[in-house]
Parts: structure tokens; sequence; C-alpha cells
């Protein structure tokens, strides 16, 4: 199971000249956290290319003030781009997760700088692909999965996303804040979960020592047993 995408981001995989390009049909503009760069079901008239920071994707449920978390968006990647290709509304809404600094463009100059580069329509279409197995992957892991494994395979996701400063979230060692701030019912929509579950789930890993619990924070102690929980071992084992 993944939030992030694995191949490289669209901006960094445009020649240059072709990046310098594309940049320039739009314009920048800041996101402050919890900004929502675009909303679920609004007509999908931009695309956003995002050069700093990160967004959480994630859709309505049904349920009152639920959502599930479908991915993470980071520096480089291109987020809104089906609704430009099908033309349909915006099928999730994209919120900045800190300070997000990204580059916003018409879906019709958008749609022509592809029509221009079909280089650049190949490198969508690919991402399309990509985030398409990536969703199927994910819906595998919520029937297949306990909602342990989950907790524990998404936090060591969360803390191996750069920090703000570009440094690597696990490099100053074991302990480890996640670069993000992550509150308990954020991780729920993460791992497509009641927060009661949730809390169920780190209660026993706050005991053992795996994890420390803080308001709208979550320190990771102990990697080794988040990534043997993430593979089926026990507390116990």
């Amino acid at each position: 199971m993944a939030l992030t995408d694995r191949t490289q981001p669209f901006l960094y995989a445009l020649a240059r000249p072709l990046r310098e390009d594309l940049l320039r049909l739009g314009s920048e503009r800041p996101f402050a956290a919890g900004e929502h760069l675009m909303r679920e079901s609004e007509p999908g008239r931009n695309v956003v290319v995002l050069l700093d920071g990160w967004s959480a994707v994630s859709i309505s449920t049904g349920r009152s003030s639920y959502r599930l978390l479908l991915a993470l968006r980071g520096p480089g990647e291109l987020v809104g781009e089906m609704a430009m290709v099908d033309g349909s509304p915006r099928s999730a809404t994209v919120t900045a997760l800190g300070e997000v600094r990204a580059v916003t463009m018409a879906s019709d100059r958008f749609r022509r700088f592809l029509a221009d580069h079909p280089e650049a329509g190949g490198l969508v279409m690919a991402q399309l692909a990509a985030r398409l197995r990536g969703a199927d992957e994910e819906r595998r892991s919520l029937v297949s999965l306990t909602v342990l494994q989950r907790v524990a395979a998404r936090l060591l996701e969360f803390a191996d996303l750069p920090l703000p400063d570009g440094r690597e979230a696990g490099a100053a060692g074991a302990e480890t804040a996640l670069p993000v701030d992550l509150a308990q019912h954020d991780l729920a929509d993460a791992v497509g979960a009641t927060r009661e579950a949730v809390a169920k789930a780190l209660r026993p890993l706050r005991d053992a020592g795996v994890v420390r619990t803080r308001p709208r924070r979550i320190e990771i102690l102990d990697r080794t047993v988040l990534r043997l929980l993430a593979a089926g071992a026990s507390l116990d084992s």
C-alpha cells in the first residue's frame, strides 16, 4: 500500500526547456496549510503543478465529517489532470498539508501544451496508469490487511516523506517525528478505518514504546517493529 507515486514526478520527467515552457503557462501562488488547491465536484478548469510542499488527495464517503485519504502529492507532481482529460467535475479534493507553493494554469492551455508536445502527453498517460494501479493496490489492502498493519505501513510511509528543508526524515536516527502534522482522525482517513479503530491500534504501540503521540503529532520510536507489524507480525511475537 502506498500513498505516494513511485514514478518520477511529472515536472522533473520533462526536459528542462519543456519544463520552463510549461511553468510559463501559469502563475505561481502559495497555499497555506489546510487550504484547498481544488475541491471535489467542482468544474475542472485548471491544473496545478506542485513546486514545494505536500498535499493530500481525499474523497468524501457519505459519512458526516469522514473522508478517505487517497494519495499524497509532492514537489514536481501534477494534480487536476483527470478532470482535464475527461471533462468531468473534480473527483477528489486536494488540500495543502503544510505550506505549499504551486503553479496553477488553465486546463485548455495545458491541453494545448500536451498537443504540441506529445512526449509530455505520454508522461501524463503514464502517470494516470500508475495512479490507477496504485488505487487497485489500495483497494486490495483495505480488504486484506488488518487495521494495525495499515496503521504501521502508513506511519512508515509518512515518516519517509522529505522534511521541509529537503532532508530525509529518518536520517537523524530511529526516533522520527513525522514531517507533516497528523492527528488521529487524519491517520484514520489515511488507512480507511474509523478513528476509534485507529486509536485502538495506536494504544498497544504506545504501550510497547513503538510510537509516541501528542496533539496533532506522532513520533516513531522503533521503525523495525513497525516494519514487522506492517508485514503481518504481532506485538507478542
